[in-house]
């Protein structure tokens, strides 16, 4: 018995010394710290701003080895809206002051205007989905034919030129309406009821067509690369379950790998 006690603990101590320090995760690719993030939010609130679900990006970027800093538009939000009432409430908001709830602690964690985002300091742009990414576009009155935030689409258009990857859940949209003809995924092309979840935002699927964007189905679990346009997406919060959010996150985790991937090409 001492003796297999003996051998165990020596297996054990193999093993450990073959790993890093606490168990640290270095990243899928390239080295630590060589890949360094944008990361565009549109306020806090699914409903008006960046959903806190898809905030998850960021973890997603650490755990594969990227540093990232945080950015917003520096204006007035369409609207506040109640979450437990879901409809429009008194008040305004600062876009860039709500998506600070999303910052911690100090240097890259600290949201910064997003007329500071400068493309050659980055080797890629990620927009988490949320409603605010519409609202804060004239969507909801122009439909395909909507108006952009000026800087949104500045950024958009500046990563597109340097071949830089971007990456979008819900907001295709908007870079469907700037940059004509890449290819998206928002999710399914109607609305498939299951036990598991739906889709009732399919409207946003023709939009996107209407754009003159290619749409490619895909679960909500996956992502669609555009390798040639460096765009990638998924679907998110375009579907809608009361219990299987994890299927958002991997979701999120598949498009951010990718993006790892093209950045280190």
């Amino acid at each position: 018995m001492l003796a297999t006690r003996a051998l165990l603990s020596k297996q054990t101590l193999a093993v450990l010394s073959r790993q890093p320090a606490c168990f640290v995760h270095h990243g899928d690719y390239g080295n630590w710290g060589n890949t360094n993030v944008a990361v565009v939010f549109s306020g806090c609130g699914w409903w008006d701003g960046t959903d806190v679900h898809e905030g998850v990006t960021m973890y997603h970027l650490s755990r594969n080895g990227a540093r990232f800093q945080m950015f917003a538009p520096n204006q007035q939000q369409m609207h506040v809206f109640d979450h437990m009432k879901k409809q429009p409430a008194s008040g305004e908001n600062n876009m860039m002051m709500e998506a600070a709830r999303f910052s911690h602690g100090q240097g890259m964690t600290q949201m910064q205007d997003l007329s500071k985002l400068d493309v050659n300091s980055f080797d890629a742009v990620i927009f988490p989905g949320g409603h605010g990414i519409i609202k804060n576009s004239s969507f909801m009155k122009d439909g395909k034919d909507c108006k952009l935030h000026g800087d949104v689409e500045r950024v958009l258009k500046d990563f597109h030129r340097s071949r830089k990857p971007i990456l979008a859940s819900m907001a295709p949209l908007l870079a469907c309406r700037v940059l004509p003809g890449i290819e998206v995924t928002m999710g399914y092309e109607r609305d498939d009821n299951t036990r598991w979840g739906h889709w009732p935002n399919t409207n946003m699927v023709q939009a996107v067509k209407g754009m003159g964007a290619r749409h490619n189905v895909r679960d909500s679990y996956e992502a669609y690369v555009d390798e040639k346009n460096k765009v990638v997406s998924t679907p998110s919060f375009m579907w809608e379950t009361d219990y299987h959010y994890y299927y958002i996150f991997d979701g999120i985790g598949n498009m951010v790998k990718h993006v790892m991937r093209m950045s280190t090409k």
